[in-house]
């Protein structure tokens, strides 16, 4: 079987071939200070990276590397537009925000509708959101692949998620307070975000629907010890909205699966991000509490959603050893592969305090243990 014909066997939840394997995408991707060292330790030409996420300052993965590291999905990236440059150090995205260099990547730095009234969220200049140059040259590349290869094609995330934008715009700590104090600001503002972001997959799922195998959704939910909000308030703000968001997708390419990434514990919401059209979960952050027992997690939600994660870059990817590694990729891969329904990859983007021996390995690892029937280390 060929690699999307195995993606569709694990999407209906069967052991088909091997568990693949993900990386390159916008989150889950180098970090330009690590990507030189990488490179060098997989005996491949020097080179330096291309950015592909501006805030986290990671790097569009070479086709040479990624071959190196068999990776079994090719991801379309859409292209930073409408970005206002200010100086080397700082820049306004599409939706106005204003981000600063903080070393190692960018962060907010303002919050443009903090101090506005309700009155202002149409007024506010909105992006445009029909701009062709978002996804020029997406359509040729989908196609060449899917006609000249059996990778899996992602069509990776528009840059933010319904939460993170209006986050973003209103302040972090202003829009939570909202939710309590100004739920009809909230409200509009979630509505107005949610509608750009239709807007902006429609001329996207136009340019690569029938190409596309999977559709990358992010925004954050959890913290490391528990949700970012309560499960009521997520129930109420933000899971109809990405309901809409999700059905609106597969109304205009059926076929797709959608991966929502979501960092922390989340264990709450698992079974509400089903009923919201969740096909995918990422990452699967088991250096949370709740989400550690991989064994547990997949026993219990196995038979209705698939993960994508699990490998740790906090803590094991930074402070074990390569034989560490190498069995925390054999029980992962046990614990989800079991069943089918696993893409293993690391948990988020691949820092530099990552060594590049402890990535070598977690591949090698990989290539070892992904077949099936899936064989754990001590023979339990």
């Amino acid at each position: 079987m060929n690699r999307r014909e195995i993606f569709i066997a694990a999407m209906n939840h069967q052991e088909v071939g091997r568990v693949l394997v993900d990386q390159g995408k916008q989150v889950g991707s180098i970090h330009k200070f690590g990507y030189a060292k990488i490179r060098e330790i997989m005996g491949l030409p020097p080179k330096e990276g291309v950015i592909l996420d501006r805030m986290s300052q990671c790097v569009v993965s070479d086709e040479d590397l990624l071959e190196a590291w068999g990776i079994d999905f090719r991801w379309l990236i859409p292209n930073w537009v409408q970005i206002e440059e200010i100086d080397a150090d700082h820049y306004r995205n599409l939706f106005g925000v204003l981000f600063r260099n903080s070393g190692d990547y960018f962060s907010v730095y303002d919050a443009p509708l903090r101090e506005k009234e309700l009155t202002d969220i149409e007024t506010y200049p909105w992006p445009e959101l029909n701009d062709p140059a978002m996804f020029a040259g997406l359509r040729a590349r989908a196609q060449d692949l899917h006609e000249n290869s059996d990778y899996v094609i992602g069509a990776d995330g528009i840059k933010g998620g319904i939460l993170q934008t209006s986050l973003e715009l209103r302040g972090y700590d202003q829009l939570y307070m909202d939710f309590y104090l100004e739920p009809e600001f909230a409200n509009a503002l979630l509505d107005k975000v949610t509608d750009c972001y239709k807007q902006m997959y429609t001329n996207y799922m136009r340019e690569v629907g029938e190409y596309v195998q999977i559709v990358y959704l992010t925004d954050d939910f959890g913290s490391q010890n528990s949700m970012l909000m309560s499960k009521d308030m997520w129930e109420t703000f933000m899971k109809p909205r990405q309901a809409a968001l999700i059905a609106h997708i597969k109304s205009l390419a059926p076929h797709v699966n959608v991966m929502f990434h979501t960092d922390g514990s989340v264990l709450p919401i698992i079974d509400g991000m089903i009923e919201m059209g969740v096909d995918i979960l990422n990452p699967v952050q088991t250096s949370v509490e709740e989400l550690k027992d991989t064994r547990a997690l997949n026993e219990r939600y196995g038979d209705t959603i698939a993960f994508h994660g699990a490998i740790d870059v906090q803590n094991i990817m930074v402070n074990a050893t390569p034989d560490q590694i190498r069995e925390e990729v054999n029980m992962r891969l046990c614990d989800l592969g079991k069943g089918g329904g696993y893409i293993i990859a690391t948990c988020h983007n691949i820092g530099y305090d990552i060594p590049p021996e402890n990535l070598k390995a977690f591949y090698a690892a990989v290539q070892e243990f992904s077949g099936y029937p899936l064989k754990r280390l001590g023979g339990e």
